[in-house]
């Protein structure tokens, strides 16, 4: 990590940079105008929430099963980052859905599954800080639930009828948005690397501490 984080975090500050230049230029949507910018923030940031449910997921499967303790660090910085990311999307969403559909929320299936996702991850993040001896394990075994939910929460719009845009919207973009939405995905990609790198670097130098605090009381 010491050898990857200097080289990225260069390249992620230049993506940021340029990531709104590349959303200014994109063109504009015939109905919503403006408004449909969101859809680069939108989008992207839920990709990486679903992407981070399942790394959370998976890492605390690992954990349960070999106790790994990288795993476990690992997994409780997904599950905040996943909080992150989907609060973000849960804040993008109402904004750009009140100028598509005239509402700032309706209760379909992408929606409300997101949004049970979301409940997913704090719930993970509230058993692990306030649930006691054995919280790590019962944490572990929501965010494992929580990774079940993320591949309905994708085909959702592809199997309910529903006013949120099916998952080949983003392969179905107009020329000239297909570029700035990629740039867009792989810009928070990068952040969302950087912070889960940090974060687990973090967790590792806390479990150090501990140690060290035992060792002392012993």
């Amino acid at each position: 990590m010491k050898k990857v984080f200097p080289i990225l975090l260069p390249i992620a500050a230049l993506m940021f940079l340029v990531a709104p230049v590349l959303i200014a230029r994109a063109p504009y949507e015939s109905t919503m105008l403006l408004v449909q910018k969101i859809f680069y923030f939108h989008a992207p940031s839920g990709q990486v929430m679903l992407a981070s449910g399942l790394v959370c997921g998976i890492a605390s499967a690992i954990f349960l099963w070999k106790r790994n303790p990288q795993a476990e660090r690992i997994a409780i910085a997904a599950g905040e980052l996943t909080a992150l990311f989907g609060l973000i999307v849960l804040t993008t969403g109402p904004l750009w859905g009140r100028k598509a559909w005239g509402v700032w929320w309706q209760w379909d299936a992408r929606l409300t599954m997101s949004f049970l996702g979301w409940l997913i991850s704090l719930a993970y993040l509230l058993v692990r800080k306030y649930g006691g001896p054995g919280s790590e394990k019962l944490a572990a075994a929501v965010a494992v639930f929580g990774a079940a939910n993320v591949p309905f929460i994708y085909v959702s719009v592809n199997i309910w009828r529903t006013i949120h845009p099916k998952t080949t919207v983003a392969t179905s973009l107009p020329a000239g948005m297909g570029g700035p939405f990629l740039f867009s995905t792989l810009t928070l990609l990068s952040l969302y690397i950087l912070l889960m790198m940090v974060r687990v670097r973090l967790e590792r130098q806390r479990a150090r501490l501990d140690e060290l605090y035992l060792a002392h009381e012993d």
